[in-house]
Parts: C-alpha cells; sequence; structure tokens
C-alpha cells in the first residue's frame, strides 16, 4: 500500500449544492457516476462434511460435483446446531452456482473488478472459483474478508464457487485451542455476496469525528483508500458529501472536493486524506444516536464510483479517574450477550433474531455492552441506531492462550491476534456505538507472556485508532493488582464473581473494588463481567441466586464512585463446548437473565430494574389528575434524562384500556426529583393506571403499576 497522502478539504461555506455534487461532476467529466453492485450469494449452497480430509485430493472444487454425501443447506450456515453434527470439528465443503447481472455480464472484465466478500467464516476459509483457487482466509473466525475474482470469472456463462472449511481446535490462533468459553461453530455463518465496482473503486473510507464541545462543530478527518485494478494508471477527482441521517431521510451538511487530480498508478492502493468541519454536529449518544451518511465520490472522463458509510459525532473521554461522553460525567450499566445461543440457529443468526435479542437488551435499559468476539455488521449498526455502546474484542480468552511459553508470547499467537485486532478496526472504525476496542479477556494478566501480549496489542490498537480508548477484562486482579497489565489500559475492567466463581459475597466485591482502586488511583474502573452461573452441583439454577447476587452487587458497585461502569453477564445462558448442562446444540452454560431460546427468567426483571436511571416514582390523585414524582438515580447508573417522555395508561370498568395520556417530561440531571402532571378526561375511577417513563428512542426505561 502506498504512504503517500494526498488532502483535500471542505467546509460549511460549501453546504449549498451538497446534493448535485457527484452530478456535477459527471457533467464536467463525461463520467457515468456508480455505486458498487452487491449481488448475495447467499441462500441454497450444496453442503458435505469431510472427515477424512479427501476434499482436496478428489477435487472438490471442481466445476461439477457428484455423490450421495452432498445435501442443499441455507447460507449463512452451521452445521453445530445439527443433530448428527454438534460435535463435529473439522473440515466441511460448500460449493454453488452463481451467474452474473445482465449489465456487468455485457461489459465484463475490461469495466467491472468483481469480489467476493465472506462477512466471517469460522475460522479457515480456502476459496476456488471456477476450479481455480482465489486465496484463503486463515485462522480468523469472527473477521471479514474479500477476494478478487475478477480474472477467474466466465463472464457470459455460469460460474462456480467452492469453500473448504475448518473448524478444528488450533494451536496457532486466537481463541486458541479450546480455551474459549463459547460456541465455536463452523461454517459459512454470515452472509456472503460479491461486490462488483469499476477498475479504479473506493475501497474504504474511515470517518473520524470529533466534536468541539465550545463552538458546536466536528472537526472531520476522512482517510480514503482508493484500489486501481487495472493494468494503466488512473488519474480523477475525488468528492464527498455529507448528510444527517433524520427519520428515514436524508438532509445534505456539507461538500467538499479535491483541488488537484488524484493519481493512482496500476494495481495500487492511494490513501487519500480529507480535513473538513461540520457545522452544527448533532452529536451522537445512547438516547439520542443521531446518524450522519457520507459519500465519497471518485470520477475519471469515463467513470466515476462512490462509496457510502455512516458514522456519528461522540466522544467519550476519562477526564478525572471518570468517564465523560459528551462533556458529561456518565456512570453506565449494561448487560453482555452471547451470539450464536440459539439452538434453531447457532452462530448462523438471522436478522430478526439479532434485532429481537437487542431490543429485549435496550428493554433492559442495556446502555453499555461488550462482546468477547467480533460481531455481525448487523449487530453495530443496530446499536448505531438504537443508541447502545460497545466493546467489540479480539477473541483471546483465558491463561491457557500462553501455555507453554516463558517472558513472550509465540509469535504465531501474536500475529494471529494483530490480524484480527487489525481486520476488526479496519470494519469497524465509522461505527460510533464503538466506543472500546477489548484486547483480550481474563488472560491472567500478570503472567509474563500475557502481559507482553496485551501491551503489545494495546501499542497495535493505538497506533491504528489512537482517539478510541483500549481495555482488557482481567480475572487477575485480586493479589498484587499493581503488577496487572490493567496499568498499561485507559480504563480499568475487572470481572468479579464472588458468590460463583470465587467464594465470597457481596463485601468481598467491595473489598475486591477499593484494593484496584488503590493500586490505579487515577483510572475508572469497570465491572466488566459479573453475576452468577449454576455451572457445579453446588450452584443449582433456580434464579433466586441470581437475583441476590443482582441485588447485593449492584449496591456494592453503586457505593464506589470510581466505578464508571458495570456490565451484567449474562443476558442469556449460551452454547458453549465447555458446556455443563444440555447435549449436543443444547449444551450451554446456565447464566442469563433469559434461556437459550430467549424465554425470560424472574431476575430480567430485577436487572431491569437495576440498570434503570430511574429511582423511584411516587403518584399523587387529585381525582382523575396525577402528579407524579420522578426520582433519577445518583449513583449508577448515572446521567441526565434529555428528552424523556412520560406515558399514562387509564383502565376503567373491566381492566380495559380505554385512554393514554403523553406529556414531554423536563431534562432530570442525575439525583433529582421532576414532578409531571397527567389528567384523564375520564368520569369513572380507574381500576389502575400504568406509568410509562419512555426513553428518546422509544425504549422504556420504568414502568409502574398504580391502583387506588
Amino acid at each position: 500500500m502506498s504512504s503517500r497522502r494526498k488532502f483535500i478539504s471542505g467546509s460549511a461555506g460549501a453546504i449549498a449544492g451538497a446534493l448535485a455534487a457527484s452530478k456535477s461532476w459527471a457533467s464536467e467529466t463525461g463520467a457515468q457516476p456508480c455505486i458498487t453492485e452487491v449481488a448475495s450469494l447467499c441462500g441454497r449452497w450444496l453442503f458435505r462434511t469431510d472427515p477424512d480430509d479427501r476434499g482436496m485430493k478428489n477435487r472438490w472444487y471442481s466445476a461439477t460435483v457428484s455423490g450421495e454425501d452432498w445435501r442443499t443447506v441455507t447460507v449463512p450456515h452451521t452445521w453445530q446446531v445439527e443433530a448428527p453434527l454438534t460435535g463435529y470439528r473439522g473440515v466441511a465443503w460448500y460449493w454453488r452456482t452463481f451467474d452474473f447481472p445482465r449489465m456487468c455480464a455485457a461489459n465484463g472484465e475490461q469495466e467491472h473488478t468483481v469480489r467476493v466478500e465472506f462477512e466471517a467464516v469460522f475460522h479457515t476459509a480456502t476459496v476456488w472459483v471456477n476450479r481455480k483457487l482465489a486465496g484463503e482466509h486463515a485462522r480468523k473466525g469472527y473477521t471479514a474478508f474479500t477476494l478478487d475474482i475478477t480474472n477467474l470469472l466466465h463472464w457470459d456463462q455460469s460460474n462456480t464457487i467452492a469453500v473448504r472449511v475448518d473448524n478444528a481446535f488450533n494451536q496457532h490462533m486466537v481463541p486458541r485451542g479450546q480455551s474459549s468459553d463459547w460456541a465455536n461453530d463452523g461454517g459459512i455463518y454470515r452472509p456472503v455476496q460479491l461486490l462488483i465496482t469499476p477498475k479504479t473503486f473506493v475501497e474504504r473510507v474511515d470517518v473520524d469525528a470529533v466534536p468541539d464541545l465550545s463552538s458546536g462543530q466536528a472537526k472531520l478527518t476522512i482517510t480514503v483508500y482508493i484500489r486501481n485494478t487495472s493494468a494503466n494508471t488512473w488519474s480523477g477527482k475525488g468528492s464527498f458529501r455529507v448528510a444527517r441521517e433524520e427519520n428515514g431521510e436524508s438532509q445534505p451538511v456539507l461538500t467538499g472536493s479535491a483541488s488537484k487530480t488524484l493519481s493512482v498508478k496500476a494495481g495500487s492502493v492511494e490513501t487519500l486524506t480529507v480535513r473538513a468541519t461540520l457545522p452544527d454536529a448533532k452529536l451522537w449518544h445512547f438516547d439520542h444516536p443521531h446518524l450522519y451518511r457520507l459519500e465519497f465520490s471518485i470520477a475519471d472522463s469515463r467513470r466515476g464510483h462512490t462509496f457510502t458509510t455512516i458514522f456519528g459525532v461522540r466522544k467519550l473521554e476519562i477526564r478525572d479517574g471518570a468517564f465523560f461522553l459528551n462533556g458529561e460525567r456518565v456512570r453506565l450499566m449494561g448487560v453482555e450477550r452471547m451470539a450464536g445461543s440459539n439452538p434453531e440457529f447457532g452462530m448462523a443468526e438471522p436478522g430478526e433474531w439479532i434485532i429481537h435479542d437487542h431490543a429485549d437488551m435496550k428493554h433492559l435499559n442495556c446502555i453499555l455492552t461488550r462482546v468477547h468476539w467480533p460481531q455481525d455488521k448487523r449487530v453495530l449498526d443496530y446499536c448505531d441506531r438504537h443508541g447502545i455502546l460497545m466493546q467489540t474484542e479480539v477473541p483471546a480468552w483465558g491463561s491457557d492462550t500462553f501455555n507453554g511459553m516463558t517472558t513472550e508470547p509465540d509469535e504465531d499467537i501474536l500475529q494471529n491476534a494483530y490480524e484480527q485486532l487489525r481486520e476488526m478496526i479496519a470494519r469497524d472504525f465509522n461505527h460510533p456505538s464503538v466506543v472500546v476496542w477489548g484486547l483480550c479477556n481474563e488472560i491472567w494478566g500478570q503472567n509474563a507472556p500475557a502481559y507482553q501480549f496485551a501491551k503489545r496489542m494495546i501499542e497495535e490498537a493505538k497506533r491504528l485508532d489512537p482517539g478510541r480508548l483500549c481495555s482488557y477484562a482481567s480475572n487477575s486482579l485480586s493479589d498484587t493488582p499493581e503488577r496487572d497489565v490493567s496499568g498499561l489500559m485507559d480504563f480499568v475492567e475487572a470481572n468479579e464473581y464472588y458468590g460463583t466463581w470465587a467464594p465470597g459475597t457481596a463485601a468481598d466485591a467491595a473489598h475486591y473494588l477499593d484494593q484496584i482502586h488503590a493500586a490505579f488511583p487515577g483510572k475508572p474502573i469497570v465491572v466488566s463481567e459479573y453475576g452468577y452461573c449454576a455451572c457445579t452441583p453446588e450452584r443449582p439454577e433456580g434464579d433466586e441466586q441470581r437475583m441476590q447476587i443482582l441485588r447485593s452487587h449492584d449496591a456494592a458497585i453503586r457505593s464506589k464512585d470510581f466505578v464508571a461502569g458495570a456490565i451484567f453477564f449474562c443476558y442469556n445462558d449460551y452454547r458453549t463446548h465447555m458446556g455443563d448442562r444440555g447435549v449436543g446444540s443444547l449444551q450451554q452454560r446456565v447464566h442469563g437473565v433469559v434461556d437459550v431460546y430467549g424465554a425470560r427468567k424472574a431476575s430480567y426483571e430485577v436487572l431491569r430494574s437495576e440498570s434503570s436511571p430511574i429511582e423511584s416514582l411516587r403518584v399523587e390523585r387529585d381525582g382523575n389528575k396525577f402528579y407524579i414524582r420522578i426520582k433519577t438515580r445518583g449513583d449508577l447508573p448515572m446521567y441526565t434524562l434529555r428528552g424523556y417522555k412520560l406515558r399514562g395508561l387509564f383502565f376503567g370498568q373491566g381492566n380495559i384500556p380505554v385512554e393514554r395520556q403523553e406529556v414531554e417530561m423536563p431534562d432530570a440531571a442525575p439525583g433529582s426529583e421532576t414532578k409531571v402532571e397527567l389528567a384523564f378526561s375520564q368520569s369513572e375511577s380507574p381500576r389502575h393506571l400504568q406509568f410509562d417513563v419512555v426513553r428518546p428512542t422509544g425504549f422504556s426505561a420504568y414502568l409502574f403499576d398504580w391502583k387506588p
């Protein structure tokens, strides 16, 4: 990749004509602008396992396949939820044919570059197109990859694609061997598609949007990667426009263009840096997830290409040992979800299930979560649009990652983790919901090779993205915490399991947090995991203990002002090869407030109440006029309520809902009490009333039933 950078700039004065920017280029140059054409390869594929690894020798990647062992599956797909194959870890094959869109076939290789994009294959994928090797993505099961297959295609007839997948436990990757405590589901388990572009195209755009909280503007640094796959140097112009996404519509706010001609040599990538000022920036916040759309276009005298990405303007920073979001001190709460846990889908989750789970988490008042591995981009899209702060993580889990190592991590493990970190950051850079890069989990960070591993990882993360916070979830802070690699992180993350994985009580948890704070007095602490696992005979599942731990440990955590956040583990009981309950696709750990199918336990409502920013709600009555006193928490979670509403639902004779009223609430600071009036027109007395404090995003924050 070329290290040269070119610079263009934009300003608020360029707002006029934003919608016409790319069209004006076309009129000046005669270019035909286009966006990336996407052709889905999801759906019907042929599939078979290969336990004896015969596929390579027998050329299962050939133009035709035969034999009774091939069967039809639907991609995205994992075999780990199919009864005969739930325990199979090894090699399997996928095969299908595909045709091109008519316009692409007509113009052919001379005009187009065609890439195949796999959003994730676990964990090693080798790909052939028309019997020819297209490439490999090895030992990286959670990150997307693309392969240029232009020169392998038949433009005027059907094509074949074959994928050899290996999900055997592997000692030369993270997660290493069997160290990870989650579902290692094999397969093409996320969407796959063809990306059809001109020969020279915008491959990627990174947007770093930093608000100036005093002026209301935002400074944009836009890094554009332009790839030329042709045999000749490409020369052309570049331009961009920014629009605010509002109620499903785009409102143009900014444009800019390059003053000089861009030049990209044949077979190379040029990196272009754009600096611009966004006026009157609408800040992204978990209660106000304002989004912007950026379109970057390039064009020569014949053709153009436009790349589109979504971004947000927000600032999560550390000051005086605390978190500040967009200038306001906040203390955050949430819950972690373990993807792939529904036995019907495994890791091949449909979009409807992703929405189901994350809407359920929003109902739980989740505003902060972390995940153990890079997520499906549909997860991050949901968090962007509905308001959940996310820590996404390199999947390095457990002290077993460093077995057999002395002072340094093995080079293959370190390089594999680097590659996954780089691919994660490259794909997820623009998501405003992603506020923390997680580097590893429970690696025993006082052990020398683990310490060095985490040290190298944060150095690399800061090189790639200096502006985002970085941390790792530690399980090694109970003794000599000052020796832990947590000291190198932006903030300290502590997994806390007194009463579950460790003997003790909430009082021990409080003492544990005091010890950590004494070791790192200038750093905020996030309780990155706490909860209750019914994972051994002496810890049976009944949910009562989970509720008791929730209440008592939350009280201990709230009492420590230096604790900036807490993430309950776990939203769901989760599928894992380490599971101590269930068999086959139901092998699991019972750790959640919902079961693997999403059915809520009694602890669900306890977690919802504990995570609400509302501490209490009191009702005073004057006929059918009601005065509701709403008190916000002043400890954890802690943030100002802006744009909230109070809804009242009146239940009359026969307990039938007959009238609903809604009023805007005034802004409510942490620890304050707000008085809101609701009046109903009914002449009868209510059988009961339901009062709902509703977030600006439409999710309920607190529900209260009142009876006379």
